[in-house]
């Protein structure tokens, strides 16, 4: 058991306390963010801008430039989706869960593949492309750029795009060292396959009443 523990957590000896304790409550508000956001409930975005805040710091100390871009960009997409979420549409209704259109989806493209150009080009600059990671990493961000957008525009398919996202997440950390960031990107997973569920079967009762 001792061998188990060392494996998944040794890397943490090298680690200062504070960096650690910030990491895990990073994490709570991570998982809290995801349940909020399952919920559609519009505390999805204060609490995901601690946790990022957080991890903007962690990351930019780890050197993870990739992983720190995205959640930089989470925060700010945080305080525009906060707004699209609380916007009323007309007297009494907020914005609703809704399809990504066909007028959504080219700039969905076009998002992702700036996302990659633009991590590529921060790779280069700081000479970064020296292990496979960087390419992994350059790929994830991509796809989470994509799917803070659509959730932020309170679109069912946000979903789709952290499911894929968080799958590869789990062992690229692991990879990295971060124990505790890869177990919470599998409860993550979890979480948001749920959340595609809630979201689908809030869609549907919608659309039956409309």
């Amino acid at each position: 058991m001792s061998h188990i523990f060392e494996f998944l957590f040794g890397q943490y000896k090298s680690y200062e306390t504070f960096d650690v304790i910030l990491e895990l409550i990073a994490v709570v508000f991570t998982i809290a963010s995801v349940i909020y956001s399952k919920k559609n409930s519009v505390l999805v975005f204060p609490t995901g801008m601690i946790c990022t805040a957080i991890f903007v710091y962690l990351l930019l100390k780890w050197g993870l430039l990739g992983d720190m871009i995205i959640n930089a960009y989470y925060f700010i997409m945080s305080i525009y989706g906060w707004w699209i979420w609380t916007r009323k549409i007309d007297d009494v209704q907020v914005t609703p869960i809704s399809k990504t259109s066909n007028k959504d989806w080219p700039f969905a493209v076009l998002l992702f593949v700036g996302a990659v150009v633009f991590i590529i080009v921060i790779y280069m600059i700081f000479d970064k492309f020296n292990t496979w990671t960087a390419y992994v990493d350059t790929l994830t961000t991509a796809i989470f750029f994509v799917g803070m957008w659509l959730m932020a525009k309170r679109k069912i398919e946000n979903w789709l795009f952290w499911i894929v996202g968080n799958i590869i997440t789990v062992p690229l950390y692991f990879y990295k060292g971060l124990t505790f960031s890869s177990i919470l990107y599998i409860a993550l997973t979890v979480i948001a396959i749920f959340g595609y569920n809630a979201w689908k079967k809030h869609l549907n009762k919608n659309l039956q009443t409309v």
